[in-house]
């Protein structure tokens, strides 16, 4: 058996210190974020990484602006997003890998040629859309806008993960007496968990910080999601940037939680591959 060859004392602590650096160099814009949400007002703008530190505006941005009505119409969108977005590219990604169908191969690359459009130019045929059957400025609009950002990569994604997962299992399925549905609900998803986690967690970003057809078609307070919310702190009539930077704060922590509760899935399903 070769024996391992034992990194020097020089080359650890090289290498140590550049995984410090690169750590705190990814860190540092967030630190900073933090603590200019807990500068007092006129402030924000200090060098100082500490000056007089207060919580005064979380206070107030929660009790004097939008931001929980903003929050609550981003969760329900997001939600909404995820689990319909889910639900289509699941079911769309078994049944591309496992039936062959006319019309399967165009409708592959038509999911695939939807992704190479920036927003820029989808945005007005959106939106005439939208108008047209009274879908602007309505949470059931963007829903479905985000979805059609979501479910063509996610439905290619969970594709591929369905062809990792033995056909096999299918036909045990069916020799069990279920249907092809039954099969894909009792028998395929349990397996592709890893891969649903990764559509579920791409589909939530998605809707969570899309900040362009938010801004554009959503209009009034209490129609904005947070990505809208965000731009009346500041624009070319104010610069709230402690708002804004206590804002950003409080927006990223549900994002920073639903990782932590899919990561465990995320690496097994960005690594899957021949074991299955």
């Amino acid at each position: 058996m070769a024996r391992s060859e034992k990194r020097s004392l020089g080359a650890s602590l090289a290498l140590h210190a550049g995984l410090g650096g690169a750590a705190l160099i990814a860190v540092f814009p967030v630190l900073w974020v933090f603590l200019t949400s807990l500068k007092p007002a006129g402030r924000e703008t200090s060098s100082a990484f500490f000056d007089h530190p207060s919580f005064a505006a979380y206070g107030e941005l929660l009790s004097k602006t939008k931001f929980l009505t903003w929050f609550g119409n981003t969760v329900l969108i997001a939600g909404f997003t995820t689990v319909l977005g889910v639900f289509l590219a699941a079911t769309t990604g078994y049944a591309v890998s496992r039936f062959r169908f006319p019309g399967m191969r165009p409708l592959m690359w038509t999911l695939l040629v939807t992704q190479m459009f920036p927003v820029a130019i989808l945005i007005v045929p959106i939106y005439q859309l939208l108008g047209k059957f009274h879908l602007l400025n309505q949470p059931l609009g963007l829903i479905l806008t985000y979805m059609t950002i979501s479910v063509p990569f996610c439905a290619w994604t969970m594709k591929g993960y369905f062809d990792t997962i033995s056909s096999e299992i299918d036909e045990a399925g069916r020799i069990d007496g279920l249907n092809p549905f039954g099969t894909f609900w009792r028998l395929i998803l349990p397996l592709a968990r890893p891969g649903l986690a990764v559509t579920a967690f791409y589909s939530f970003i998605t809707a969570w910080g899309e900040v362009a057809y938010a801004s554009q078609f959503m209009t009034g307070l209490d129609k904005m999601t947070l990505a809208g919310g965000l731009q009346t702190f500041v624009n070319q009539y104010t610069q709230n940037w402690s708002m804004m930077s206590t804002a950003s704060v409080l927006i990223a922590i549900p994002a920073a939680v639903v990782f932590v509760l899919v990561q465990r899935h995320l690496v097994a399903g960005q690594t899957a591959g021949s074991i299955k």
